[in-house]
């Protein structure tokens, strides 16, 4: 499998440091116990049910019961204000980073990349966005945030359009059926 699913690959010289790993659902099991992560965030309607890992406590996993949509569509949950609002507490409050956070969706390629994109804006408030996006694209080749979520992550942050001009500069990415789990670092103070 990717190297990214071996706990060696997230470890620094000083021993292991908190990562947000991005994942497809088939895959979630195999991340959360491979780094032992301590949070886990579902980005998936309600009709699809992700049992918590026994690892992972109730109260440290949330649920986004959300559609893969980038505006409102009948009979479908679009991402909205709320959302992102729930998205920022759990990732900058309830996820204390002295663990890692698992991230997915159904394939790993829009609505959990979207998350991971604003949580690590909101950790890293000084970061240029457009740098934050090409590190995503540089982790994952097939990434495309739903645009619906950077642009209320955005509003939600004060970045003023930046988020989304930022994932627009990436482009689409790779065309796939479901991403190759993969993980960044929470502190961009360097990168």
């Amino acid at each position: 499998m990717h190297d990214l699913l071996t706990p060696q690959a997230n470890r620094s010289a000083t021993g292991a440091s908190s990562r947000i790993h991005v994942c497809p659902l088939s895959a979630v099991p195999l991340v959360v116990e491979t780094h032992a992560a301590s949070h886990l965030l579902t980005c998936l309607k309600d009709h699809h049910i992700v049992e918590t890992p026994a690892r992972i406590g109730p109260s440290k996993h949330m649920r986004l019961h959300i559609d893969d949509i980038a505006q409102p569509m009948d009979g479908m949950v679009a991402p909205d204000a709320s959302h992102v609002a729930q998205l920022l507490e759990f990732t900058t409050t309830t996820w204390d980073r002295q663990g890692h956070i698992v991230i997915h969706c159904w394939a790993g390629i829009s609505r959990s990349t979207a998350a991971a994109y604003i949580t690590l804006c909101a950790l890293n408030p000084d970061a240029d966005e457009a740098l934050v996006a090409r590190l995503l694209r540089e982790a994952s080749p097939t990434a495309y945030p739903n645009r619906l979520m950077v642009r209320l992550g955005d509003a939600a942050l004060g970045r003023r359009g930046r988020m989304l001009e930022a994932v627009e500069s990436i482009g689409r990415g790779e065309v796939a059926s479901e991403a190759v789990p993969f993980s960044l670092p929470i502190n961009l103070i360097g990168v």
